[in-house]
């Protein structure tokens, strides 16, 4: 291999093989439990109350963000660069301290001020869900800690199966108990009390994991003095980065809800949707961190781009059909998830998904910049993504509405993944777009793209599954034929076979044709 050791590579590629499949699978399952207490939750109370709902849920999320202070991010990268076990301990110590503070506060600010914000926007039933909110904020805020810990060791479970699975399971299991009630059904109030309830309890579940396994990672011992300093030192640009992408994520969504709080439900929708598209990427880039930041400890920078642009490219079999079927098939997609009532409304879809696949083409660039320590680079291009957030939104969305809020947050994103990515290539040579990653992906997406833009395809909502794994299929296909296979997919065959236990015979006859010739 030009640059990178393979046995560097390797080993990387395994971690970020196995820890990115359980994210996924994890963060399907997230995305199923909440599309389920949503249609709960939907079917359940008023449109006017799940407005209020959606609406106090979106602030709450910013508010959580904020009082994170930058410290998940930042302990998630101390931890594996770390020299010594004394200081890791220093910083679990300090992040768990300073957290605990945080979260008391915000949960505290918000909930002073709920019956203000409710009563500022005419509407009392968002004060009410804001006041049960402000203690889920705090509860957000520890559970995100230590969730970061374990992510600096490479352990992805807190966050995989108790923020993304126990969570809304437990959710579902609050509203189904509120549904049998003797009333038989779900008030605006009983559900704001299972989302609580839920969130309280997924908190113990965590603290209890922590006592049972944070000592196999780090066993007890003396704590580095200077712990604190210097984890808030890093955390700084980390924490006005967390608030812009925060703004980035949501500030369209608060600003619809300012002009236009009849569409925030729907945009929400379409909007739930493009951020499918992320999945791959984010779950990639949540256990990338750790691993790229380990490389750089260990002086082996060179494995970095490697292991960057073959797990990009992979990652396409996820959002690349989505992609294809939520931007040429809008109505039939918001059909089969949400359905027939959500279909009339496909333009924000659209727009939103098309700014998602484009982010996902771009790879995970702003956790890449955090483990190369480019934090202060970071926040400048937050900084610029959440402004430019804010000026769309204010310039389009009371004009356009929803449409508007799509094209605020599609330009964001967009902007703030691409800064991010180009001052990675220009200083560090990491960029996924080298020929095996360009080539299968123009011609699988243009030509399939022509083809739905001129069929106009009527297809059932039943068959969209099938319609997605044939375009994957298809792909992989491309790849292969083009030859688009170098030794980083060698490296990654020999990840995920380590992950099964066994070798991939057929895989590796196939791989090796699409080698031939490369040589």
């Amino acid at each position: 291999m030009a640059t990178g050791s393979a046995s560097g590579v390797r080993e990387g590629l395994s971690s970020v093989t196995r820890g990115t499949l359980f994210l996924l699978v994890s963060t399907l399952c997230f995305v199923g439990l909440t599309f389920v207490s949503r249609v709960m939750l939907v079917r359940s109370i008023s449109p006017a109350d799940w407005n209020a709902y959606s609406f106090g849920l979106t602030l709450a999320a910013l508010l959580s963000a904020f009082g994170t202070l930058g410290l998940p991010t930042a302990i998630a990268r101390s931890i594996p660069y770390s020299a010594s076990d004394s200081e890791r301990r220093g910083y679990v110590r300090a992040a768990l301290l300073l957290g605990a503070i945080a979260a008391f506060l915000a949960s505290l600010v918000l909930w002073l001020f709920a019956g203000p914000i409710g009563r500022a926007l005419g509407q009392p039933e968002i004060g009410l869900g804001l006041e049960f909110f402000a203690i889920s904020v705090g509860t957000s805020i520890i559970a995100a800690l230590i969730a970061s810990i374990f992510q600096g060791f490479e352990d992805v479970a807190p966050n995989a199966f108790f923020v993304q699975i126990v969570n809304p399971a437990l959710f579902i299991g609050f509203l189904a108990v509120a549904f049998v009630l003797p009333s038989y059904g779900i008030s605006y109030g009983e559900a704001l009390l299972a989302y609580l309830l839920a969130n309280i309890a997924t908190l113990g579940l965590l603290v209890l994991y922590v006592f049972l396994r944070l000592p196999r990672h780090l066993p007890a011992g003396p704590r580095s003095p200077d712990a604190v300093g210097r984890l808030l030192r890093f955390a700084a640009p980390l924490f006005v980065v967390t608030i812009m992408a925060s703004v980035t994520g949501s500030g369209d969504t608060v600003i619809l809800g300012i002009y236009h709080s009849s569409e925030v439900g729907t945009y929400t929708a379409s909007l739930t949707l493009a951020r499918l598209l992320q999945i791959g990427i984010s779950a990639l880039g949540y256990i990338f961190l750790p691993v790229a930041t380990k490389f750089l400890r260990q002086n082996d920078a060179g494995s970095i781009p490697i292991t960057y642009a073959t797990a990009t490219k992979w990652m396409l079999l996820f959002s690349l059909p989505l992609f294809l079927l939520f931007f040429f098939l809008p109505a039939s997609s918001l059909g089969f998830v949400y359905g027939p009532s959500y279909t009339l409304v496909v333009v924000p879809l659209q727009i939103a998904v098309l700014g998602s696949f484009l982010t996902t083409l771009l790879g995970p660039s702003n956790t890449t910049q955090v483990a190369y320590g480019q934090t202060r680079l970071l926040m400048y291009n937050a900084i610029a993504a959440g402004l430019l957030d804010l000026a769309l939104s204010l310039l389009l969305i009371p004009s356009y509405g929803y449409a508007g809020a799509a094209v605020a947050w599609a330009g964001a994103n967009v902007a703030y993944t691409g800064l991010s990515l180009g001052q990675l290539a220009t200083a560090s040579g990491v960029h996924p777009f080298r020929r095996d990653f360009t080539v299968p992906v123009l011609l699988t997406a243009l030509p399939l793209g022509i083809l739905f833009a001129a069929l106009r395809p009527s297809v059932p909502w039943w068959s969209l599954p099938g319609v997605g794994l044939a375009i994957a299929g298809l792909f992989a296909l491309v790849v292969l034929a083009t030859r688009s296979i170098d030794d980083g997919d060698r490296l990654l065959l020999e990840a995920v076979e380590r992950l099964f236990g066994r070798p991939l015979r057929l895989v590796r006859s196939i791989g090796r044709y699409g080698l031939r010739g490369r040589r």
